[in-house]
């Protein structure tokens, strides 16, 4: 083992100094959204229905990211080279279809109906008139949410301390501190604005630093070199097993599952104007992809023995390679791209988990057939955001998984049971409300399980057999149950 110390954090004023310059541009952003923000839960969770399709673009692939890409992802390829590359072609490819398909009859028919969450899209399309499929469906979103927004302020107190040198769980509190602070105020205008600033931030990073550091090693060529002395799978983007490349590949199936990134999709302005926002958001997810494999490349010659990271630990890379080859400012704007990555996830998160709560369960089932005041219930929106950022806290204090694994955990459990269900429910006029339920669970419950098995995730990424089984399971049970009058006068709302 090599028995060089690790490489020690620096701290540095001008990384400070912009690092502090991009959180001011995110706590205007909220005070500058306050207002609209603050007119009822349409415009506090879905902005409207009035975004712009840029906005909308970059939004969707920015909060589909999270820190997963710029920490997971970089520290994957720095683990196994360019085979890394599977892992974020999935879901650059669902993306795609995503945006051009899926996501205009989903906003045509929430438009239609006036929906402002995912359970509401659920529960009009399929008369869910005593509110059990609103339940299930919240049930899930915060079971698997929780985890998705601790994971964020854990990746933001690693941040903090191989950036700034900060005690971790200190790192943690701030990353919390600073997501609910917008978040609160400003709603989902203010998330989807800082979600555009953000994007150009992590394009910024994701270009700039593997050029940079690739070029002081001599250029490509020269890095390749080194890393094939090393070992050749260092090189190779096909050296992985069938059975890896399909997980990989398959981790674009959550995307239609994820209520953060389906948000986007039921806020744009126009549903004609999606396909300029597949074009954006291609390219986006593209280079942002490309950034992070090559920085973990670059990493991997520059580190050949992982001992050489801040406790040794791949998720440390990006801002240790950052802080080695940046200009003090440009640190801090890697810094800051890191946290657009984490911010623009777990604020999402805590909308979608927050709509959940006040929306289809106070608003839909406690408080049914009432008029309940908008401003009381945006009041609520924004109490039940803080008690969520206060239990995501706890359990990040106490999570034990990187990172990237608890992402991935949390990603496949939503992948599995809302992304099949959605898709039949948008596609399928023979789908039914049964169905549903009988896809829900079982995508939930064959997740968790193929987690848990011991060896089973080494065989098959448990996203695989969850978003299989719920398929099969919703397109069973809807074949045995047959749709009624109401769910048959439901699915023509899709049709344009």
């Amino acid at each position: 083992m090599d028995d060089t110390p690790a490489i020690a954090v620096e701290f540095d004023v001008y990384a400070v100094a912009a690092f502090a310059g991009y959180l001011l541009l995110l706590i205007a952003v909220g005070i500058y959204s306050a207002r609209f923000s603050s007119k009822g839960i349409a415009e506090y969770f879905i902005g409207g229905r009035k975004m712009n399709r840029f906005v909308v673009a970059l939004s969707a692939v920015v909060s589909g990211r999270s820190a997963w890409l710029l920490l997971g992802v970089t520290g994957m390829a720095y683990a196994r080279g360019p085979s890394a590359v599977w892992a974020v072609a999935g879901y650059i490819i669902v993306e795609i279809f995503l945006f051009l398909y899926y996501a205009k009859r989903l906003r045509i028919f929430t438009g239609k109906r006036n929906c402002i969450t995912i359970p509401d899209f659920f529960a009009e399309r399929f008369g869910d008139q005593d509110g059990k499929l609103r339940i299930t469906i919240v049930s899930i979103f915060l079971v698997f949410m929780i985890g998705y927004i601790s994971a964020q302020f854990v990746a933001g107190g690693k941040a903090f301390a191989s950036g700034f040198g900060m005690e971790m769980n200190t790192g943690i509190m701030l990353t919390a501190l600073i997501v609910v602070a917008y978040t609160i105020t400003g709603g989902f205008l203010a998330v989807s604005l800082t979600d555009m600033f953000q994007a150009f931030f992590m394009i910024l990073a994701l270009v700039i630093l593997p050029i940079v550091a690739i070029m002081n090693l001599g250029g490509l060529t020269e890095m390749l070199q080194q890393l094939s002395v090393m070992d050749a799978v260092y090189v190779d983007p096909f050296a992985i097993s069938v059975g890896a490349a399909i997980g990989f590949v398959g981790i674009g199936l959550g995307s239609p599952g994820n209520p953060h990134i389906l948000a986007r999709y039921m806020s744009i302005d126009d549903p004609e104007q999606l396909r300029f926002a597949a074009i954006i958001g291609t390219v986006w997810n593209v280079l942002m992809a490309w950034g992070a494999v090559f920085i973990g490349l670059a990493g991997r010659a520059y580190f050949p023995d992982v001992n050489l990271l801040p406790a040794g630990d791949t998720e440390n890379l990006f801002p240790v390679l950052a802080q080695q080859h940046l200009h003090p400012v440009l640190f801090g704007v890697v810094l800051a791209s890191i946290f657009a990555a984490i911010m623009s996830t777990a604020d999402s998160q805590l909308l979608v988990a927050a709509s959940s709560v006040v929306r289809d369960i106070y608003e839909k089932i406690i408080r049914k057939d009432e008029d309940v005041p908008q401003k009381r219930l945006v009041l609520y929106s924004r109490i039940v955001v803080f008690l969520l950022v206060v239990i995501s806290l706890l359990v990040g204090f106490l999570a034990e998984d990187l990172v990237f694994w608890l992402v991935l955990f949390a990603w496949a459990g939503l992948g599995a049971s809302i992304g099949p269900t959605t898709i039949l429910a948008l596609y399928w006029k023979g789908t039914t409300r049964a169905g549903i339920f009988a896809g829900l669970l079982t995508g939930t419950i064959v997740t968790i399980g193929w987690y848990y098995t011991p060896g089973m995730t080494d065989i098959l990424y448990e996203l695989i057999p969850g978003f299989t089984a719920s398929i099969l399971a919703t397109w069973l049970v809807s074949l045995a149950t047959k749709p009624d009058n109401e769910t048959k006068a439901a699915y023509r709302d899709i049709l344009p």
